[in-house]
């Protein structure tokens, strides 16, 4: 791979030439080789104009079945062409929003070394919400129309719909969203957002979506949430009894002619499982993934639902049990919300909370305030657990000072005690040195399995990076000297910051 390929992705806004920033209309003006991924956008008219010079790959979509060959060749070709010195991208919108091309070629670059600079621009959304007056701050959805299939929106939050660029896709889109929204749904369908004289907004029931005969390529769809109420009723299920059909299923799995392996599952079985599922749960919510929290929710509902109906099988309770349980506790332990009194903030629920629990409890063999954090709890959320407990009984530090102090003093123990090379000793002290670490983490107000899942991430990050170099340089990584490793290492740091 020559060392001048480069690779510069533009972004050409949503159709207005005013759409193009400074900095792309200067490497418009000063790239040797500047390729289009399609000329069918409005701004490209301008563009020849102008009198830029630029090629298009509009003869791949011709001669291709489907969209993702289109966009695996495009991205090939790109690659291909930077091997002969510097070339220019662009393409409609912004370079990362909705632009599968883009990023396949980051993807096929970064494995290849090859340098890639993106030059942003407006995007077909920022135009979008202009148009609609809309802030998507109080939460959106952006959605391919062709992969509904694969993630479909959910009803609760604003969506906005990709790729409705024809009567036929916006027919298949119809009948999927058909599924989620009842067919009086009001829909906003916008084409040209943003273009002087091209931009066309019209509110039609979602029904009628395919009935608009001006529908092409630079059309999107924005579908409003639905009312809390009607988005519990999607498919046809009722909200207020939302488990009934998976308890049904679970119950036919267990039954005579179900499934061997679901049988043959007990409460101990499970909880493996259980633990998977939530620590899934948790990965998605780090990731943000909207579509895998929702999923991941479904799999760990899975596991509730199967040992419900285990226990429903011994006669001891029911999923009704289960949910009447909680429901009664939650309302019970919400006075400020459910009955008549009175808190200034989210302190006073807390220590309402406890005193409450205390009450529940009452009558009951007196048992340490420890008592109630489980065994089988991973050792960071335990320890962060017994101290907050320890805390509610006044058993803290005034601030994170005297917890900052408590680290250094275990830490020179540790020292102390690193120096006699007694195993036993040394992980007693550590294991001192961790669970000071926690408590002040506690006071500073970071909680410390997040911080430490963070950290591990970024070293990921930052490690293959490391492994990256090392590859390009030919050589197995263990080859290289730690000095050698250790400026990749700072390397990687510093592409974090730009």
């Amino acid at each position: 791979m020559p060392s001048h390929a480069k690779i510069t992705v533009a972004g050409l806004g949503p159709g207005a030439p005013g759409g193009i920033t400074l900095s792309v209309w200067e490497s418009l003006k000063s790239s040797p080789r500047i390729l289009l991924r399609t000329g069918i956008h409005p701004v490209v008219e301008w563009l020849r104009q102008e009198r830029i010079a630029f090629t298009t790959f509009d003869y791949i979509y011709e001669a291709e079945s489907d969209f993702q060959k289109v966009y695996n060749r495009i991205a090939a070709e790109v690659l291909a062409e930077s091997q002969k010195g510097e070339v220019l991208y662009a393409v409609p919108g912004h370079p990362l929003v909705a632009e599968e091309s883009v990023r396949l070629i980051i993807a096929m670059a970064e494995k290849n070394g090859i340098n890639v600079e993106i030059l942003p621009a407006v995007s077909f959304l920022d135009a979008l919400f202009a148009a609609l007056r809309f802030d998507p701050v109080a939460g959106l959805q952006i959605v391919d129309g062709l992969r509904l299939d694969q993630k479909p929106p959910l009803a609760g939050l604003p969506a906005v719909i990709t790729q409705v660029y024809s009567r036929l896709v916006a027919s298949d889109i119809k009948i999927s969203l058909l599924d989620i929204y009842p067919p009086e749904h009001q829909v906003t369908v916008v084409r040209g957002a943003g273009i002087p004289g091209e931009e066309k907004i019209e509110t039609r029931p979602l029904f009628e979506l395919d009935r608009l005969s001006w529908l092409d390529h630079l059309t999107s769809l924005y579908v409003p949430a639905l009312d809390k109420t009607l988005a519990g009723e999607q498919a046809g299920q009722p909200c207020r009894y939302p488990l009934d059909p998976l308890v049904e299923i679970l119950a036919r799995l267990r039954g005579k002619d179900g499934c061997p392996w679901d049988r043959e599952q007990d409460r101990r079985s499970l909880r493996r499982y259980l633990i998977e599922e939530t620590y899934e749960v948790l990965e998605a919510i780090d990731e943000k993934d909207t579509y895998k929290i929702c999923e991941e929710l479904g799999d760990l509902l899975l596991q509730i639902v199967f040992n419900a109906q285990i226990a429903a099988e011994n006669q001891d309770f029911d999923m009704n049990s289960v949910v009447a349980g909680i429901s009664e506790k939650m309302i019970r332990r919400h006075p400020h919300v459910f009955g008549g009194v009175n808190v200034q903030d989210s302190s006073e629920v807390l220590v309402n909370w406890e005193k409450i629990k205390a009450e529940e409890r009452a009558g009951d063999q007196p048992a340490s305030i420890l008592a109630g954090v489980p065994k089988c709890f991973p050792a960071l959320l335990k320890a962060a657990k017994l101290q907050e407990k320890a805390a509610g009984a006044g058993f803290d530090w005034p601030d994170y000072r005297g917890a900052l102090e408590k680290v250094r003093e275990e830490m020179n123990e540790l020292e102390a005690v690193i120096i006699t090379r007694e195993p036993v000793k040394i992980e007693d002290e550590l294991g001192d040195v961790l669970f000071s670490i926690v408590n002040l983490a506690r006071l500073l107000g970071v909680e410390p399995e997040a911080a430490l899942t963070g950290t591990s991430v970024k070293f990921t990050r930052r490690f293959n990076h490391v492994e990256k170099m090392a590859r390009l340089s030919g050589r197995k990584l263990f080859s290289f000297s730690l000095p050698e490793l250790d400026k990749w290492w700072e390397d990687a740091k510093k592409l974090e910051k730009t």
